[in-house]
């Protein structure tokens, strides 16, 4: 059996403010037994509606029935798919560092100036350190960062959010089409 490639595709859903649509919007990637591997939800721009950024191992044709089933849910106004070549991309990764050992290590001050990271707060035991990135350039100084035994205390990052590269969002185009203000 031909197994096909799978591609991180990056799903941006517009729904109204609502209990429970996250719920909704989840349970179909688990039917679909599809690992969500990011996930963020904020305002958008449009008042009333929230943006998912979700982010999601599959083929092609997985993700354009995925965002099918999401429409259908009564309280999302759009869905769309996009592969990360038409998105403009950003997460963001704060790092707590062993201040002593970050001292003692110019290498790791040198890393994280290197990803453009800055370092926001230190104290005598720990500082942290912020860099903003794609995931691959932020993975890549955490372990540049753990080649120091014990250097990195704590590591976390954000979802992915992202814009598209279009000049207006397809919620927009939506809404627009629909004569709704936005």
């Amino acid at each position: 059996m031909e197994q096909t490639e799978k591609t991180l595709y990056t799903l941006q859903v517009y729904t109204e403010n609502i209990a429970g649509i996250l719920n909704q919007i989840t349970s179909v990637f688990t039917r679909r037994q599809i690992n969500i591997e990011s996930l963020n939800v904020s305002p958008s721009s449009i008042k009333g509606i929230h943006k998912y950024t979700i982010t999601a191992y599959g083929d092609e044709e997985t993700m354009k029935k995925v965002v099918r089933q999401i429409e259908r849910k009564i309280d999302v106004v759009k869905a769309h798919f996009y592969t990360s070549e038409d998105l403009f991309l950003v997460e963001v990764a704060l790092f707590k560092l062993s201040t002593p050992l970050l001292l003692s290590h110019p290498e790791a001050s040198k890393a994280i100036r290197h990803a453009r990271g800055r370092i926001t707060e230190v104290n005598e035991t720990f500082c942290i350190a912020v860099c903003e990135g794609t995931t691959d350039y932020i993975l890549a100084l955490f372990h540049e960062l753990r080649q120091i035994p014990d250097c990195v205390l704590q590591f976390t990052r954000s979802g992915r959010i992202a814009v598209t590269r279009s000049c207006q969002e397809e919620v927009s185009k939506f809404l627009h089409e629909r004569g709704e203000e936005i």
